[in-house]
């Protein structure tokens, strides 16, 4: 297979959902499946001269910092967690209770204790992933090759050296991890917190389309949305696991 041959796989699965979904929509009422030229209108002419941009930058914001906070706290908790025995048994039923407590529960609680802020939504958010995060690189952690650690001190490395040279290459392959999936599942949760209790942003649009039955408006905002995640994905969060996986080569 040539290294063409995975885009082209990819475009023309990409190109037979947009088909099927022509097709489809010749079937069904156009208030219930509108085309995709009439999406991509909509979506053109909000970016335009509608909200859709700033309400899309509102989202990849609290998207951003929500991520942010979770991969540094979860990475330094989960880290400690995987080298520190104690420290593990002590936090891991609390890991295990934030693993099974419903996200929706969460962004609830935090809105009615601390109220409909800004600061509320994205730390309501934050907390829903790093347990996730926790349990990734507490694993990561575990599987540190201490025969590394025993040449790293033989060579007599300081402490920063060993950190750059030796733990975060063996750690970069779950921190990618935790990164993919934690994105993957914080934009999801950003529409919800939006939803409920924000008045911008993708979720807080889909939350006033859906009033108006408006079902092109769902898809455009959705689709617009999915489209700068996937580019996300693609471009940034994929080739940077292949660069963290590169040191076991």
């Amino acid at each position: 297979m040539t290294r063409a041959a995975p885009r082209l796989l990819r475009l023309g699965s990409a190109l037979s959902l947009v088909l099927l979904w022509q097709v489809a929509a010749w079937w069904w009422p156009s208030s219930l499946l509108p085309t995709p030229l009439a999406v991509l209108d909509l979506a053109v002419h909000d970016a335009l001269h509608g909200p859709l941009l700033h309400d899309l930058g509102a989202t990849l914001r609290r998207v951003a910092l929500a991520f942010l906070i979770a991969m540094l706290a979860g990475s330094a908790i989960g880290i400690l967690m995987g080298r520190r025995r104690t420290l593990d048994l002590l936090l891991d039923p609390w890991l295990m209770l934030f693993l099974n407590l419903p996200a929706l529960v969460v962004i609830i609680l935090a809105y009615v204790w601390f109220g409909l802020a800004e600061s509320t939504a994205v730390l309501a958010i934050a907390v829903n992933k790093v347990p996730q995060v926790v349990l990734t690189l507490r694993e990561g952690a575990r599987t540190l090759e201490p025969d590394y650690q025993e040449l790293a001190q033989s060579f007599r490395l300081g402490w920063y050296k060993r950190l750059r040279y030796v733990t975060l290459p063996q750690l970069l392959p779950y921190v990618a991890l935790a990164a993919r999936s934690g994105l993957s599942l914080i934009w999801k949760l950003v529409l919800v917190a939006e939803l409920l209790g924000r008045n911008d942003g993708i979720g807080f649009a889909l939350h006033l389309f859906f009033q108006l039955f408006n079902v092109t408006g769902i898809l455009a905002y959705s689709l617009a949305f999915i489209l700068v995640m996937l580019a996300i994905e693609y471009g940034l969060l994929q080739p940077l696991e292949r660069a963290a996986n590169r040191w076991r080569r």
